[in-house]
């Protein structure tokens, strides 16, 4: 199975949606993926998910499976912490939070750096919990048993799909880190994706049916250079 992770377009956050580059940029990424198709097209229900996804579905002629548990809305519940300045923002985008996050003390504390005393006050621990169950149920679906225990998957229903779904960055972090079984706090200080990218793991099956899902491309965003598209990171850094 080939899985396919998307963030949506260029957002406009409130009303939930895409500005007119968003849009361009959800054309671009349907052609990229109609190349080899797709058997099966999730998406979160976020508006500006939906959206991304639409041009795709449309041009395959795929329904799209809404999944709640995707919203952007629930991680930013879970993940977001007070910032000096008084506003809240992602806690790996906090000033002082990052350094704690590739801290040796909240190395050593494992699989449990929820715990720490700086995330006593937040939802972390929940909201952590919550996506590794919901991404283990989901992949279970798909056919594949996540062991968290041995750090590996078990093709119970191994196949050759190719399955998109289309979400965000701020949930991608959190998603992916349980995906993959790496730490939240080294994945999220040191990986992010831009605005329809698109981020391809293979769950290619081994001996015993074991799966050691691999990374084949992070945040790739040739589509866009393709299109002739603006090339600017997240509409900041050229490049």
């Amino acid at each position: 199975m080939l899985f396919f992770y998307i963030r949506h377009g260029d957002p406009i956050y409130n009303p939930d949606s895409l500005t007119p580059l968003g849009l361009e940029q959800a054309e671009a990424i349907k052609y990229r993926l109609a190349r080899y198709g797709l058997d099966k097209i999730y998406a979160s229900s976020s508006n500006r998910a939906m959206l991304t996804a639409k041009p795709t579905a449309e041009l395959l002629k795929k329904e799209i499976e809404i999944l709640d548990w995707c919203n952007e809305q629930y991680a930013w519940q879970d993940f977001s912490m007070p910032n000096d300045e008084n506003f809240y923002t992602w806690c790996y985008q906090h000033t002082h939070i990052k350094k704690l996050l590739m801290s040796q003390e909240l190395r050593a504390m494992g699989i449990n750096w929820y715990d720490h005393e700086a995330f006593k006050n937040t939802r972390i621990k929940e909201g952590t919990l919550r996506i590794e169950r919901e991404a283990d149920a989901f992949m279970l679906s798909l056919g594949y048993r996540h062991d968290r225990e041995k750090g590996y998957y078990i093709a119970e229903n191994p196949n050759n799909d190719r399955v998109a779904l289309f979400a965000h960055e701020g949930f991608g972090t959190a998603f992916l880190s349980a995906l993959l079984d790496v730490p939240y706090p080294i994945y999220s200080t040191h990986f992010t994706m831009c605005h329809s990218s698109m981020t391809v793991i293979d769950f290619a099956v081994e001996k015993d049916n074991v799966v050691f899902p691999k990374m084949l491309t992070l945040s790739n965003d040739s589509h866009i250079y393709e299109s002739g598209l603006p090339t600017r990171y997240n509409n900041s850094i050229p490049f």
